[in-house]
Order: C-alpha cells, then sequence, then structure tokens
C-alpha cells in the first residue's frame, strides 16, 4: 500500500504523453524537494495501452477499481479517441470524481469528453478553442473561456498548447510547492531564464 496519497491518471491508446509530462514529473519526482505523491495509471482494463509517443504502459488498474476516495485528483490527457467519442469509462469516472467533490484536471481533447456529458455546463472552463466544444453541441458554452488553462468547482481544463500552466495549476492545487517556489519552477521552464533557479534555491534556503 502507498504510503503517499495517489494521484490517478487516466491512460489509453494514443494519449498525448507531452500534455502530462510536466505534471507527472513534479508529482512523482519534484525538482525541489521530497515526493508527497505518488502517480497511479487507470483505464479501462488492465491490457497494456500505447500513447502517441509509442510508450506502452502497463496499466496500475482500471477504471472500475478506483474509488474517489482513493485518489487526490484525477488527470484525463488529451489524444486520439476524445473527439470519436472514445473514454466513456474515464468520463463516468471524472463525474464520480466531481460528485464526490474531488479535483479533476483535463487537458485538450479531454475537455470535449467532459463537454458532451454535460460537466462543463455549469462550470468555468477552457479548451483548445472555443469552437471546438462548440462542435459538441454542449450547453456551456456561455462559460468559455479564452485563457490557457482555468478552475473552477473541483475542475482544471487547459488547452493543449497550455501544458506547463496546466501543471503549474495541478501543483498549486496539491500544494507541491509553497508559491514562491511554484512560480520559480515555472518561470525557469517557461522562460529557460537560470535566474529562476536561482530564486528557487533562495526560495529553498528560505524555508520556503
Amino acid at each position: 500500500m502507498d504510503v503517499l496519497p495517489t494521484v490517478h491518471v487516466v491512460v489509453f491508446d494514443g494519449l498525448s504523453d507531452w500534455e502530462i509530462g510536466h505534471a507527472l514529473s513534479q508529482l512523482n519526482a519534484p525538482m525541489f524537494g521530497p515526493p508527497r505523491y505518488v502517480v497511479r495509471t487507470v483505464a479501462a482494463s488492465r491490457e497494456p495501452i500505447v500513447t502517441a509517443g509509442g510508450l506502452r504502459i502497463v496499466p496500475d488498474l482500471s477504471v472500475d477499481e478506483l474509488r474517489p476516495a482513493d485518489s487526490a485528483l484525477l488527470i484525463l490527457p488529451g489524444g486520439g479517441g476524445w473527439d470519436s467519442g472514445g473514454n466513456s469509462a474515464a468520463v463516468r469516472l471524472a463525474s464520480d470524481f466531481l460528485a464526490a467533490g474531488l479535483p479533476v484536471a483535463a487537458i485538450c481533447g479531454a475537455t470535449v469528453g467532459l463537454a458532451r456529458a454535460g460537466l462543463l455546463d455549469t462550470r468555468r472552463h477552457t479548451s483548445n478553442a472555443r469552437a471546438y466544444l462548440a462542435a459538441t453541441g454542449y450547453a456551456g458554452a456561455s462559460l468559455y473561456q479564452d485563457e490557457p488553462v482555468v478552475q473552477d468547482q473541483h475542475l482544471i481544463t487547459a488547452s493543449a498548447m497550455a501544458h506547463l500552466e496546466f501543471a503549474r495549476c495541478i501543483l498549486a492545487q496539491l500544494q507541491v510547492y509553497p508559491p514562491p517556489l511554484l512560480e520559480a519552477w515555472y518561470g525557469l521552464f517557461a522562460t529557460q531564464d537560470p535566474a529562476y533557479f536561482d530564486a528557487a534555491m533562495a526560495a529553498l534556503a528560505a524555508g520556503a
């Protein structure tokens, strides 16, 4: 049994690896400080899947085996399948998480799955583009925000191009880093300016 709380990430054939890389690395093996979470994969079944980048993943558990109460947060990556109405089991799981008041983070095509299920009808949200979600015919178009990432009512949504901002929002939600350290981490990867690494070291020295 894991001692640390668990973050679960949904995996499926064709998932967009790069959209969750920053978030998963800082959750499972933080750049600044010891791990506070472990990451586990969940899929429609325990059969292996292959990501868009060609990685073969054997899921840790199936959707039917995961109870929201056993998780700190559910991550839904984008990728193949969402646009054609796939990953329905993952959408049901996300609905259960939100109903239980537990956070869900969805990026890129995953927002389409949530839109079709009505989960964006009463929450502020974003996606790859306004028209992208409008094509689903969902009822939440008035709540769409032209922002890289939006958080509302336990739900984080993000554009495919905002994987770094997506990670920052997840790390803030789970308090992986205190604010000064989180902003230094984000600045380092957003700008490649080594001054942000120095700022992170200073924050650590100050007890952040």
